[in-house]
């Protein structure tokens, strides 16, 4: 006979009986955790498996707040009514959506998208409106320095 082990079995230690299960040393106690498995979580109520699925609109809002606020300010009244359709759906259902952080995002993104478009709507009128004034006076069309700069400027470019 071999000291080779057959199959999986680990081989056996001077002194110790071949199939034997390994024992800690004389003396020593087991580790304070050893052999013990942690408790599972418990699964949220209504949910299986306790993870909640995000909110359908709530990255929708959250990417139109990101692009409304940064490239496109017209898209922010959209994502203002979005994230605030989608934060009273989730409040309805707080055991069914999750997603809440990023609806909210998008809401605010959305306001403040909305209030920079309504300034810069402001802006381009008063501005336009100021033209319009200045331009229906004629108090600079009969300037002669005018003439001579715009002239100079057209004929550079042409």
């Amino acid at each position: 006979m071999s000291d080779t082990p057959t199959g999986n079995e680990p081989p056996a230690y001077p002194g110790q009986q071949p199939g034997a299960t390994p024992q800690p040393y004389q003396g020593q106690a087991p580790y304070a955790g050893q052999g013990q498995q942690y408790p599972p979580q418990a699964p949220q109520p209504g949910v299986p498996g306790g993870i909640k699925p995000k909110h359908p609109q709530a990255t929708t809002v959250l990417v139109l707040g990101i692009v409304g606020f940064i490239l496109c300010q017209i898209l922010g009244p959209f994502a203002w009514v979005m994230g605030n359709k989608a934060i009273k759906e989730i409040d309805a259902n707080p055991n069914q959506w999750d997603g809440r952080t990023e609806a909210l995002v998008g809401k605010i993104l959305g306001i403040v998208s909305t209030v920079l478009l309504v300034l810069s709507v402001l802006t381009l009128i008063a501005v336009f409106g100021f033209i319009l004034v200045v331009g229906a006076t004629g108090e600079f069309s009969d300037s002669s320095w005018e003439t001579e700069t715009y002239s100079g400027i057209l004929a550079a470019f042409f």
